[in-house]
């Protein structure tokens, strides 16, 4: 058991490694706020890993089904949402109420949905974690509590990536005035866009051109 919660934790921080959506929009709350509130929008992407470990656990086969037959339908509403939230990032200015030594208002509940949205909206990430699993063989033949443990070494690693990330970049924010931390954010905005439109165009195509 305590060799499958270490894979589990290895999982979480692999999960949350790659520099997607979610990724960066913790990178613009670290910069614009500080570590906590970057550390709090990073939980937005934990609940949604957990969940997705959870799916890996008990429900591997239904829900692979389940994102194969709606694949397309989740990139359509996906990327309309990702690319609103660049948008959003790319064209307000979220440091106007800052001053270059202060702090921002800290962590808010909007955040974490924000981020829990943008991770929803990725089901990629759900096959990455199916796939990470199978790549540690991670034993979950267990059933109810004695996957527990499995469950939340995931969030714990997811948890750990996050605080890592968002104090390493909060702790980079104060060497950058704040002109160039209105163009960083503006530029993770524009990322987050184009990817955004990317799903969404996948989306878009596949539903709407090619129903065979």
């Amino acid at each position: 058991m305590l060799m499958n919660v270490l894979k589990a934790f290895l999982i979480g921080i692999c999960a949350s490694a790659p520099l997607g959506p979610a990724a960066i929009l913790v990178l613009q709350k670290s910069l614009s706020n500080g570590h906590r509130a970057g550390f709090f929008t990073g939980l937005g992407a934990t609940t949604i890993d957990t969940s997705y470990a959870t799916l890996s656990i008990f429900a591997l086969a239904a829900t692979q089904t389940f994102i194969e037959t709606y694949e397309y339908r989740i990139y359509l509403i996906g990327g309309i949402i990702v690319a609103a939230m660049g948008a959003a990032m790319a064209f307000k200015d979220p440091f106007r109420k800052l001053s270059c030594d202060g702090e921002g208002s800290g962590a808010s509940v909007r955040d974490y949905i924000k981020a829990v949205l943008t991770a929803l909206s990725n089901p990629g990430a759900a096959f990455v974690m199916f796939a990470l699993f199978a790549f540690f063989n991670v034993d979950a033949s267990e059933s109810g509590f004695r996957v527990l443990p499995v469950i939340l070494g995931v969030a714990g690693g997811s948890m750990t990536y996050w605080f890592t990330f968002s104090y390493a970049i909060s702790k980079v924010r104060h060497a950058l005035n704040l002109s160039a931390l209105v163009w960083v954010s503006r530029v993770a905005g524009i990322i987050v866009m184009i990817i955004g439109i990317a799903l969404l165009g996948e989306g878009a195509f596949q539903v709407f051109f090619n129903k065979a």
